[in-house]
């Protein structure tokens, strides 16, 4: 299991490889949501998306000879780019099944990254079959989104930078709200606060019709969505937890919050009108928890907008239905 320690020494293998990206604050989004909001864009990571840094944990953790022949993963997009970009820069091959209707930047960026793209229809094919043959016909490495002790370490790196950041800032209690598909980053971020930062208290945030995490810490088990595809906030649906997840958030997290896909919308206009940043639906839900789900919220929230891979038709969707 991941713990503070994995954290540190996956830290110490991203140093000169991450972003360390800022923590940014505008009085708009403060009057707006009636509180003290700071915002974590993830967005500006390396790929756009934090993605990159599980990614680059656990490739580099990998053994020389086993690295050597090659990883694969499966994505709809934003894990696709990490590892993607992360076996590049290691100088190794990476095959990426995604499905074939994910958002179009996704798949392009992917394959610029220099991957080997397998499309797959989500109705009709079953990925998991597509990935078990090619890894044992090639002898490759399964780097899995968010279901990894060395993933949820990588993204936990991010957390000791809130938790640095919130110290500069003089903030010593908070709600920080994580976008959360699996739970890898909610994950390794709530590890790393509670042992750098633990007056913080962790919340999963999700789109309504996805909101199998929310719905899982309430149950005490893990629950499934119906649904695995339709949402503008792709790059966070997920079937359900995570194995290892879901233990992690159930100790660690508080309850989730659930928002609308308007209003993960609305928060996407706000970002770029109000912070100069780019993010997607799905890395922008825990800015839309802050700004429209604050009842029970304390007096100060970092919002973590964890990706801004976004098809320029559903941004301009964002900026046409709230404009400034």
């Amino acid at each position: 299991m991941t713990d503070i320690a994995m954290i540190e020494a996956a830290r110490a293998r991203l140093h000169g490889h991450v972003r360390h990206t800022p923590l940014l604050s505008s009085p708009f989004l403060d009057d707006i949501a009636g509180r003290r909001v700071f915002v974590k864009p993830e967005c500006l990571q390396h790929t756009g998306s934090f993605k990159f840094r599980g990614a680059w944990s656990a490739i580099s953790a990998l053994d020389p000879g086993l690295r050597g022949k090659g990883v694969i993963a499966f994505s709809s997009g934003n894990h696709a780019q990490g590892v993607a970009l992360a076996a590049k820069l290691h100088g190794i091959s990476s095959v990426i099944i995604m499905p074939s209707d994910a958002p179009r930047i996704k798949i392009d960026n992917t394959r610029a990254y220099g991957a080997e793209v397998v499309l797959y229809d989500r109705a009709k094919e079953d990925r998991d079959a597509i990935g078990a043959r090619l890894s044992q016909d090639r002898g490759l490495t399964l780097i899995k989104p968010f279901d990894e002790p060395l993933v949820i370490a990588g993204q936990g790196t991010a957390g000791l930078e809130i938790a640095e950041q919130a110290k500069e800032a003089g903030i010593d209690q908070a709600d920080v709200l994580v976008p959360t598909g699996g739970g890898g980053f909610v994950s390794g971020i709530a590890i790393a606060l509670e042992s750098k930062a633990p007056s913080f208290l962790v919340h999963p945030c999700e789109p309504e019709g996805f909101d199998d995490v929310t719905r899982s810490l309430a149950s005490g088990k893990i629950e499934r969505n119906d649904s695995q595809a339709g949402s503008l906030c792709d790059a966070i649906v997920t079937p359900q937890p995570g194995n290892i997840t879901f233990p992690i958030m159930s100790r660690l997290c508080g309850k989730g919050v659930v928002v609308s896909e308007d209003e993960a919308l609305h928060a996407v206009s706000l970002a770029f009108t109000r912070l100069k940043v780019v993010v997607e639906p799905g890395g922008a839900v825990a800015l839309a928890a802050a700004l429209f789900h604050g009842q029970e919220l304390g007096d100060t929230v970092i919002a973590v907008c964890s990706g801004g891979n976004v098809d320029a038709d559903v941004f301009r969707l964002a900026l046409d239905r709230y404009p400034l």
